[in-house]
C-alpha cells in the first residue's frame, strides 16, 4: 500500500472534537459523526498537512510502543475512503476543534442500556415557500402550527447535548422562515455541536448567510429539483430555480461545505446526468441523489412519482458514470429506490440507536414518520429528551431485533437491514412490526410490486403549507 505523497489533513468541513459526555473524541463532518478510540484520535491529530506517514508514525511513537506504519496507513486509508482526510491542506472557512459542552456534571444519567444519540434532526417549522409533490412532511399540518419558541428550542438543544448529541440538522419545511434561526445555530454552536442547515435556499441572502456563519454554521445542504428552470420550477411550484443557483453562489463564496440534494422521481430520473453536472458546477462538495421516500406528500403522490424499472436501471447506470467522472473531487451519494431492488433499507440504521427527530410542535420521534404509527408520542414540552429516548414506548418499540417476527426473526440479514422501515411497513400493511414489503422475502411484497408499476400515471398534487 503506497502512502500519498502529500501529507494528509482533515478535509474541509471536518472537525475533531472531544465529547466529555462520552469521554471520547469524535470526527464531526457534514452528514455524520465518527467516534474514535484514543489511538485513532491521536493519529487524526497528527494529520496536520505537514507530516507524511513517517512523520505521523514518529509522532505516535513518542506516546505508544510498537507503532507499525502499516497499521497507521490502514487507518489513514479508511479515513480517506470515508472522505474525512484530504491529501492537501484545508482551505475555506473553518471552525476550530476542541471540547464540546456537557462534562460529567452536565451529562444526562444513562440508565436504559441504549447507545446515546449522536444526531438530532430539528424540524423547526413545516412552513415552506415550495410546493414539491415529493415532500415527506405530514399532509395534515394543523397539529404543528404551535411551533416551539426560541427558548423551548434552546432547551431542547441543551438536553440533546447532555444526552450525547454531537450534530444538529436544522430542517423543515424551510428553516430560514424562522427569524430566530441564527440564535438557534448560535446556541447549538456554543454547545460545540456541528450545525447543518437543510434549506431550499429561497429566503437566503448575503446578509442572512453572514449572520448564520457568524453564529457558527458549519455546513449547508441545498435542494434543487431539476437541471433546468422549467422542470425545476414546475415541481417547486414557482420561479425558484434561479434563486437556488444564487444561493449556491453565496455559499461557494462563503467557503463552507455545500451539499446539493436532489430527490429523484419519474419526472427527472432521465436527467440525472445533467442534474449532477449542474451540482458540480455549483461547487458542491457532496451530491445526494436520492429516490423519493414515500411518506407524507410523497406517499400521496406515489402514482405520479414512481419511476419505472427501466428508469431506475438507467438512473443507476447514470449515477455510476457520474461517480466515475466526478467522484475523485465530489462525494457522490446515490440512494437506490427500495421499491425496485427487493432489499429494504435499514430503519434509521437502527431504530432509536443514532438519531432522533424533534417536530416543530415538540414531538420527540425516532424517525420522521414515526408519529403515524399509533403509539404514544412524547413531547419536548412535557418530557425530558433523554427520558423519552431511553424509556418511552415509541423509542423502544423496534430497537434491536427481539421484536421481529418471521421471516425477519431467522433471517441472516436481520442485523443488516433490521427488517426494513417500520413506517413503510405500517403504511403498506397496517402493521408496523411486519417485514417491510420492500423486502422480496416479505409475504406482502406483492403490494410493493404493484405500487412500483402503476397502471395509471396520476397527476401530482402540490404540497400545501397549511
Amino acid at each position: 500500500m503506497t502512502p500519498p505523497v502529500t501529507p494528509p489533513a482533515l478535509r474541509r468541513g471536518v472537525r475533531l472534537a472531544f465529547d466529555p459526555v462520552r469521554s471520547q473524541d469524535a470526527l464531526l463532518y457534514p452528514e455524520g459523526v465518527l467516534l474514535l478510540d484514543p489511538v485513532a484520535a491521536d493519529v487524526v491529530r497528527a494529520c496536520d498537512g505537514r507530516r507524511d506517514l513517517a512523520g505521523i508514525v514518529a509522532r505516535l511513537a513518542r506516546d505508544y510502543d510498537g507503532v507499525q506504519p502499516a497499521d497507521v496507513e490502514r487507518l489513514l486509508a479508511d479515513l480517506r475512503e470515508r472522505r474525512l482526510l484530504a491529501a492537501a491542506p484545508r482551505v475555506g472557512s473553518e471552525r476550530p476543534g476542541g471540547a464540546l459542552a456537557g462534562g460529567a456534571a452536565g451529562a444526562t444519567t444513562w440508565t436504559g442500556g441504549h447507545p446515546r444519540p449522536t444526531g438530532l434532526l430539528a424540524e423547526v417549522t413545516y412552513r415552506c415557500p415550495l410546493r414539491c409533490a415529493y415532500c415527506s412532511n405530514p399532509v395534515e399540518l394543523a397539529a404543528y402550527r404551535a411551533e416551539l419558541t426560541t427558548a423551548e428550542w434552546t432547551g431542547v438543544l441543551d438536553q440533546a447535548r447532555a444526552a450525547g448529541v454531537l450534530q444538529v440538522h436544522l430542517s423543515g419545511g424551510e428553516p430560514l422562515l424562522r427569524p430566530d434561526l441564527a440564535d438557534l445555530i448560535g446556541h447549538a454552536s456554543g454547545l460545540g455541536m456541528y450545525t447543518n442547515l437543510v434549506t431550499s435556499g429561497i429566503p437566503l441572502t448575503a446578509a442572512r448567510l453572514a449572520a448564520l456563519l457568524a453564529a457558527g454554521l458549519d455546513h449547508l445542504q441545498l435542494s434543487i429539483q431539476d437541471a433546468g428552470p422549467a422542470a425545476a420550477d414546475a415541481m417547486a411550484g414557482g420561479r425558484f430555480h434561479v434563486r437556488k443557483l444564487a444561493a449556491a453562489a453565496l455559499v461557494r463564496t462563503a467557503g463552507i461545505p455545500l451539499t446539493v440534494n436532489v430527490v429523484l422521481h419519474a419526472g427527472n430520473t432521465g436527467r440525472l446526468t445533467e442534474i449532477a453536472e449542474l451540482a458540480v458546477s455549483l461547487g458542491a462538495d457532496r451530491l445526494e441523489l436520492a429516490h423519493t421516500q414515500y411518506y407524507g406528500w410523497g406517499l400521496r403522490n406515489r402514482a405520479a412519482l414512481m419511476p419505472t424499472r427501466e428508469q431506475v436501471d438507467a438512473a443507476a447506470l447514470a449515477a455510476a458514470e457520474v461517480h466515475r467522472r466526478h467522484g475523485d473531487r465530489v462525494e457522490i451519494v446515490y440512494v437506490e429506490p427500495d421499491y425496485h431492488t427487493g432489499r429494504p433499507k435499514p430503519c434509521m440504521n437502527g431504530w432509536g440507536s443514532r438519531q432522533l427527530v424533534v417536530a416543530p410542535n415538540g414531538d420527540l420521534l425516532p424517525c420522521l414518520a414515526a408519529g403515524r404509527l399509533g403509539l404514544p408520542v412524547p413531547s419536548a414540552r412535557t418530557t425530558d429528551l433523554a427520558g423519552a429516548w431511553q424509556h418511552s414506548e415509541l423509542f423502544n418499540a423496534f430497537r434491536g431485533t427481539a421484536w421481529m417476527a418471521d421471516p425477519c426473526r431467522t433471517c441472516a440479514l436481520r442485523e443488516e437491514d433490521l427488517g426494513g422501515c417500520r413506517c413503510q411497513a405500517f403504511q403498506l400493511t397496517g402493521d408496523p412490526a411486519a417485514t417491510d414489503p420492500a423486502c422480496r422475502l416479505s409475504p406482502h411484497h406483492d403490494r410493493v410490486r404493484v405500487a412500483a408499476a402503476p397502471a395509471v400515471r396520476l397527476p401530482a398534487i402540490p404540497r400545501r403549507s397549511r
